[in-house]
């Protein structure tokens, strides 16, 4: 078995799933619902892509009984029989129900089966949650309309990356200001509807100031309001102000808009999960996989992509905020500031951050 995981999740199947046996036959029994293709011969002008399109549901059906197999004989301690086509398939299992990247549509999410079945009992936190999250957008830049994610954590105090808010703002005396001629926005929409470019599907407020970069950590905090005429702010998020006692192995979820990442991420794996739609909003469930040793950042397994940095890490358990994502590495995880940390940093105090 190649054992060098080529996925943007590092965890493996026996740490994501508690029954890898009822993993195994939940895959197999939905595939064997699956339609068979129809009989009817296409027309001429529809044969190439329909025999595509069988084509991919022909190649998903084999590597996701592949993946069984090797869940199957993992759970038999055969570990060392698992074939390279297996362990692929056994990734793509992983990425596809272990970790999904779970399209936002309606300001909701589509019922989950497994292990994250457990998020039904979550679904009214977690839309509040998704309603807190948004874009961060920009006007006048040279090759970006869009830079990453961003979330409402003070009564007008938007959370981002630092290497998210330099891409339109510039260090000016002891503060920041705008580069000439950019502008930001965040959308709190941008959800996806199937055939369609990206719906706006929610308000979008303007940025009226960049409140600070934090010089230690890759955080900022970006000033928001709505246009003339638009919605009134919604409530902040709860930031924890202290650590869940159980890390690592805490649930959590990550909102934001991953973006196609080929430089850092296997294309393959990135097809597996995002099913080639980026940019817009998704859920993505994990957990907490520990703190580095000098304590100053949380790593996570959430399945993310690029244009996730500035997305919340949120505790499943009470909703708080527990870090700010910032990134992550190919095969290894993913990374976020542990904000609880951040109590009574000045910048934070500034930004009447919501700690809770």
């Amino acid at each position: 078995m190649d054992k060098r995981s080529r996925s943007p999740v590092a965890t493996g199947p026996e740490r994501v799933f508690s029954d890898l046996h009822a993993v195994a036959a939940r895959v197999r029994d939905q595939l064997s619902w699956e339609e068979p293709e129809s009989a009817v011969e296409l027309p001429a002008a529809e044969a190439p892509a329909g025999q595509i399109s069988q084509y991919a549901r022909q190649e998903r059906t084999r590597v996701l009984s592949a993946g069984a197999s090797g869940l199957e004989k993992l759970a038999e301690g055969r570990a060392d029989e698992i074939s390279d086509d297996e362990s692929f398939g056994m990734e793509a299992i992983v990425l596809l129900e272990g970790r999904p990247a779970i399209l936002v549509q309606h300001h909701d999410f589509a019922p989950q089966q497994g292990d994250w079945a457990v998020l039904e009992g979550h679904r009214a936190a977690i839309r509040e949650s998704l309603a807190r999250v948004g874009r961060v957008e920009v006007s006048g830049h040279i090759s970006l309309d869009w830079l990453g994610t961003g979330f409402l954590v003070g009564p007008e105090t938007v959370m981002t990356n630092r290497h998210v808010a330099v891409e339109f703002a510039r260090s000016a005396g002891e503060g920041w200001a705008f580069q000439q001629g950019l502008g930001a926005a965040l959308d709190l929409g941008e959800e996806y509807e199937a055939g369609q470019e990206p719906a706006d599907g929610g308000p979008s407020y303007e940025v009226t100031e960049v409140l600070g970069i934090h010089e230690d950590v890759d955080l900022a905090l970006l000033r928001i309001a709505p246009y003339l005429g638009g919605s009134a702010l919604p409530t902040p998020l709860a930031i924890a102000a202290d650590a869940p006692a159980d890390l690592p192995g805490h649930p959590v979820y990550c909102v934001g808009y991953p973006a196609w990442d080929g430089r850092r991420n296997e294309p393959e794996s990135m097809r597996r999960i995002f099913m080639d739609v980026y940019n817009v909003k998704r859920l993505q469930p994990g957990m907490t996989t520990g703190l580095e040793a000098e304590g100053d950042v949380m790593r996570h397994d959430c399945s993310t992509l690029g244009g996730n940095s500035g997305s919340p890490v949120i505790d499943l358990t009470d909703h708080r905020v527990l870090g700010l994502h910032f990134g992550g590495r190919y095969g290894l995880g993913n990374y976020a500031v542990p904000l609880w940390q951040l109590v009574e940093d000045p910048l934070l105090v500034r930004g009447e951050v919501n700690f809770v």
